[in-house]
């Protein structure tokens, strides 16, 4: 969810019928009733409140202008009791976290909505109910990955015995139709499994515009006011623009990607985040001239030795990579699908300009949260003003004791759509249900899907260094070549495996870090094992199983400080 609404709007509601409050006090019925007949008769406009129509024509747009919704109850004899809202709950954002709460809510018999609206982006996109990760972040994204790989595959076969004439080449329009019907039914199946839980679904921008009420403004610009006990902020983050001549109007970013009507063709990526990289390799994998523009130092956060490695095995597949520059203007030089653009770069370390040519600029340059404009500031919510990002507690409470929020929007907590689902559950949980667990922010693992994939959980090696002295860790690592990469005689050694134990506390594992094929898979085990106070002697006692990727972390013996050679010489 994120956008803006437009300054300056009529509150406008077209007269259907005349809609039953839930919970209508005899009077609030009767003011209904004749405003009903009013509205009918002379087609004057009202503006939902409580669910009830309420107002006449200049007093509601009165009020509007005033941004006093209050007065339109007070104006009609109707104040709101402190116990009469609309709904228990009111959860703002249609993503993972917030669709998992809502139902979670419902278990408990509760009233609840959901609010989503998807801003289109400056290209025109947007798409249905799910949030990111399932429109235009982790589902089509591995998908993509997936068919990178494919073509891999294929060249691998060759040498297994596969034998075909005809010319292999990929069809981007195929895939991304493919990606989309999937996503589509994705799309379909959460507003099937809201209205089964018995959850009302809007696709309505929210916005605070007093305490316990939000305004509900859907695409056509009808608005509507509702009231709730508690609210859930889950409106997620969108795509960070750089603010030069001809970003919003030629680039794309991955919010435009995955849905693309074109094959990209020769691709310059901006950004060194793991949406950058991870695009990047897949783009590279389906056979495209990809150049990725760096400002810095790749996947900012995670740990720093396998990042360039990372880095090191994309260039020797063909990645290029332009380091220590920023685009400073783009142009076009070429309409078309795809045309050509110009795009001008200057150093990060001088005054060095340069100037490529390419016909797609796919801009992965961070991320932003979706809070600056939904009335936040109208019933006190505090926000960091640099970032945006939501300051909550640890039961992911805000400030104001009826709002929480979950998910990216949260400061000094992780972004990923697994932990804004298990925040969300455990939120209604605690909120409805008695339960008292919180959100364990610790030792969460997560995968990045570039060409040669990254798991990791825990501990970076420079974060555990900066905790608790390098003289007081012991790093454990090692190369490794999957045996499915023997027989095509490609990536040798290329793969690695690192454990960070801490030697005052048993060398309990604290920090696991994988490179290689199906990482998330081999990660999600040793997380549950790492939760469970995971130590060195234990993983040396785990009998691995053979021959597979992950049995390298029950043999690891060659430490970092000793210097000895980690590459494998065979299975």
């Amino acid at each position: 969810m994120g956008g803006a609404l437009r300054k300056g709007q009529a509150v406008r509601q077209a007269p259907e019928g005349c809609p039953q409050g839930r919970r209508p006090a005899e009077s609030a019925q009767k003011l209904q009733e004749v405003q009903c007949e009013v509205t009918t008769e002379t087609s004057q406009t009202g503006v939902s409140v409580q669910e009830k129509q309420i107002g006449g024509h200049e007093k509601t747009l009165k009020a509007h202008k005033e941004d006093n919704p209050q007065s339109l109850l007070e104006m009609n004899g109707h104040t709101a009791a402190p116990h009469s809202y609309d709904y228990d709950l009111i959860v703002i954002g249609g993503g993972s976290g917030g669709l998992a709460a809502a139902k979670e809510a419902a278990k408990y018999g509760k009233k609840v909505m959901v609010l989503d609206f998807v801003t289109p982006t400056p290209l025109g996109n947007s798409w249905g109910l799910g949030g990111t990760c399932v429109n235009v972040g982790c589902i089509p994204k591995k998908l993509m990955h997936q068919a990178a790989l494919l073509g891999q595959a294929l060249q691998d076969s060759r040498k297994f015995g596969w034998q075909f004439t005809e010319e292999v080449k990929h069809n981007w329009m195929t895939m991304t139709e493919s990606v989309q019907n999937y996503i589509g039914s994705l799309n379909w199946g959460y507003r099937v499994a809201l209205r089964e839980k018995k959850v009302t679904y809007e696709n309505a921008y929210g916005e605070f515009v007093q305490p316990h009420t939000v305004k509900a403004t859907n695409k056509r610009g009808v608005e509507k006011l509702y009231t709730a006990e508690r609210f859930l902020i889950a409106t997620g983050e969108r795509p960070r623009y750089l603010g030069i001549p001809g970003d919003k109007e030629y680039c794309i970013s991955s919010d435009d990607l995955f849905s693309l009507p074109y094959c990209p063709g020769k691709t310059l990526v901006v950004g060194a985040s793991y949406v950058a990289l991870e695009c990047a390799g897949f783009l590279a994998g389906l056979g495209l001239d990809v150049t990725v523009m760096v400002r810095s130092i790749l996947l900012r956060g995670f740990d720093q030795d396998m990042a360039n490695k990372i880095g090191e095995y994309m260039e020797e597949h063909g990645i290029k990579f332009i380091r220590e520059f920023v685009p400073i203007k783009v142009e076009q030089i070429e309409e078309g699908t795809p045309g050509r653009l110009k795009v001008t770069a200057k150093s990060t370390k001088g005054n060095e300009v340069i100037e490529g040519e390419y016909n797609t600029v796919l801009l992965a340059i961070g991320r932003d949260a979706c809070t600056r404009k939904i009335g936040l500031d109208k019933v006190g919510v505090k926000i960091n003003e640099k970032t945006g990002k939501i300051p909550v507690n640890d039961v992911e409470q805000t400030n104001v004791p009826y709002i929480y929020a979950i998910g990216d929007i949260l400061q000094d907590r992780l972004e990923l759509t697994p932990v804004a689902i298990q925040a969300g559950r455990l939120l209604v949980q605690r909120l409805y249900g008695g339960a008292t667990t919180k959100c364990d922010y610790v030792n969460v693992p997560t995968t990045v899907f570039t060409p040669l994939e990254y798991g990791a959980c825990g501990y970076s090696e420079e974060n555990a260094i900066a905790k608790f002295g390098e003289e007081n860790i012991e790093v454990y690592h090692s190369h490794f070549w999957p045996l499915e990469w023997t027989v095509p005689s490609r990536d040798n050694n290329k793969c690695y495996a690192k454990i960070i134990c801490n030697i005052r506390d048993n060398e309990r594992v604290i920090g696991f870090h994988v490179l290689g094929p199906n990482a998330g898979e081999v990660t999600q085990g040793f997380a549950a094992a790492i939760k469970c106070g995971l130590t060195k002697e234990q993983l040396d006692s785990t009998i691995g199983i053979h021959p597979v990727c992950a049995e390298v972390f029950t043999t690891l013996s060659v430490t970092k400080r000793s210097g000895e050679n980690t590459l494998m010489a065979g299975c």
